[in-house]
C-alpha cells in the first residue's frame, strides 16, 4: 500500500463554480473523494491537500520528511506560473510527482504556457479534466508495481 498526496494549489477550491467553461462543474469534493474511491480500490491510500496559500503548500510538502508519501500528485495552479519556492519545496522531498491541470494550459494565454515544475515531474497531464488526477493515480499504481 502506497500513499499518495495530492496537493491542490489557489482557487481550485472554486471549482463548480468558478469560469465552468474552463474548469469544468465538479466540485473539489468531489474530485477529492474520486481519487480517494480509485486509490483504495488498487490498495492505496490518498491524501487530498488544497490550499489558497504558497507557504501552506511548502509546509505541506516538507511535512514529507516527518511522514513520508511514496508519490506526489500536484496541480499548483497559478502558482505553477510563479512559485520558485514551491518547486524547490517539491524538488527537496526527492518523492516522484506528476503534474495535472484541468484545463490544456497550451491552449490558454502565454504566462500560462510555462510550469516551473514540468521539468521536474515524472509527467504531466492537462487538459483532461477531473480525469486527470484519476489517470495519475493509476500511473503511479503501476509503476509502483514495477518496482
Amino acid at each position: 500500500m502506497a500513499t499518495i498526496l495530492i496537493v491542490n494549489g489557489p482557487n481550485l477550491n472554486l471549482l463548480g463554480v468558478r469560469e465552468p467553461h474552463i474548469y469544468g462543474t465538479e466540485t473539489l469534493e468531489s474530485i477529492s473523494n474520486n481519487c480517494k474511491e480509485l486509490a483504495k480500490t488498487l490498495g492505496h491510500e490518498i491524501e487530498f491537500f488544497q490550499s489558497n496559500a504558497e507557504a501552506e503548500i511548502i509546509e505541506r510538502l516538507h511535512q514529507h520528511f516527518s511522514t513520508p508519501v511514496d508519490y506526489i500528485i500536484i496541480n499548483p495552479a497559478a502558482f505553477t506560473h510563479s512559485s520558485v519556492a514551491i518547486r524547490d519545496a517539491i524538488s527537496a522531498t526527492n518523492v516522484p510527482f506528476i503534474e495535472v491541470h484541468l484545463s490544456n494550459v497550451h491552449q490558454r494565454e502565454p504566462f500560462r504556457q510555462h510550469s516551473y515544475f514540468s521539468d521536474l515531474a515524472t509527467g504531466v497531464i492537462c487538459g483532461l479534466g477531473s480525469q486527470g488526477y484519476l489517470f495519475a493515480i493509476r500511473y503511479i499504481d503501476q509503476a509502483l508495481k514495477q518496482n
